[in-house]
């Protein structure tokens, strides 16, 4: 796009047209005026060197507006002048029309913006199409393995690089008696990501007698399970995990200080355990057992059972059921009935 000063000029170039003096005694041709806010000229007028304009200027006054505006625009872009450069012919015919196109290899007259074709931010031009592309399921095609092989790079140069973070398990000590548990949905945003758990044991908290321990237990409630001895608590309410931690943890610590307050020991209160249901799981019996004795007893079994068969076979005595099924099939399908002819009536094939 042009800028402004440039059109300015452009148009003042395009609203007085020089005449000259051949045009006075031949008449002019015919010419559609563009659309244009200046006054309309007429051919038949003295000429532009001779006559004053409407606003009482001569030409010389305005070919140094011209020639002002020119250099002030010339300040701007000292290419401007050059490219700005029109002919005209007598009858109103321009050789060359300016030229509103933006040199490509002068990255000073470059548009920027949205508009601005063939920059380097934008892709440049357009190739031209023969007709030898793939098609749109294709291109999907080759952006999936495109997918697989940038996953596979990974794979193979990126994470061996995660061995040199990882760091030795270590036992959690009798200071660290919480094991906290997160949900991670692999970068994915859930509901169920802000979750956080909390398990502990309460023979390992530290600094309590038997009491306190039955009256942290009676506290707990049905969070407690008494096959494990481990009180498990979860929290979710908050938008974040770190405050579901800290809220389980000033949770846990107004527990603690509770079950070691003894003035109110819960001793007239029963266990209740009501809540923790025992899955029966079905033992194997003992006797099934495969024990070396046993084992023997088979094998030995098995061998003599080879050895009646073997015998039975050299005699002839070992049933072998496909003769027998041979034998009674005779016995076992009815017979098909004869068909006989009716009185007075031949027999019909």
């Amino acid at each position: 796009m042009a800028s402004i000063a440039r059109r300015c000029l452009f148009s003042s170039y395009r609203s007085a047209r020089r005449i000259s003096s051949r045009s006075v005694s031949q008449p002019a041709k015919q010419w559609q005026r563009s659309l244009s806010c200046t006054t309309a000229r007429r051919a038949d007028k003295a000429p532009w060197d001779q006559a004053e304009n409407e606003e009482g200027e001569d030409l010389s006054e305005q070919e140094a507006r011209w020639a002002q505006l020119a250099e002030d625009v010339s300040k701007i872009d000292p290419k401007f002048q050059a490219r700005a450069a029109m002919k005209y012919l007598d009858d109103f015919e321009m050789v060359e029309e300016e030229d509103y196109e933006i040199a490509k290899d002068d990255p000073k007259a470059i548009a920027q913006g949205f508009w601005g074709e063939g920059e380097e931010e934008d892709g440049g031009p357009d190739e031209d199409y023969y007709g030898d592309d793939i098609t749109s399921l294709g291109h999907g095609e080759l952006e999936q393995h495109r997918e697989l092989r940038e996953y596979a790079r990974l794979a193979a140069w990126e994470l061996p690089l995660l061995s040199q973070l990882a760091k030795p398990f270590q036992l959690p000590t009798a200071a660290t008696p919480f094991r906290f548990r997160y949900t991670s949905y692999l970068g994915e945003k859930h509901p169920a990501a802000n979750k956080v758990v909390v398990e502990y044991s309460v023979a390992d908290m530290p600094d309590m007698n038997q009491k306190q321990r039955d009256k942290l237990i009676k506290l707990a409630g049905p969070r407690y399970n008494p096959g494990s001895g481990i009180i498990k608590m979860s929290c979710e309410m908050f938008d974040t995990q770190d405050q579901n931690k800290r809220f389980l943890g000033e949770t846990i610590k107004k527990l603690l200080d509770e079950a070691k307050d003894l003035k109110e020991d819960f001793s007239d209160v029963p266990f209740d355990f009501r809540h923790h249901k025992l899955k029966v799981r079905p033992q194997f019996p003992a006797e099934w057992a495969l024990t070396p004795e046993r084992k023997q007893y088979l094998e030995e079994k098995r061998r003599k059972q080879q050895q009646i068969d073997y015998e039975r076979d050299n005699l002839g005595t070992l049933t072998d059921g496909k003769k027998i099924i041979e034998q009674a099939l005779p016995n076992i399908l009815p017979s098909m009935p004869e068909m006989v002819a009716a009185p007075n009536q031949r027999l019909r094939r």
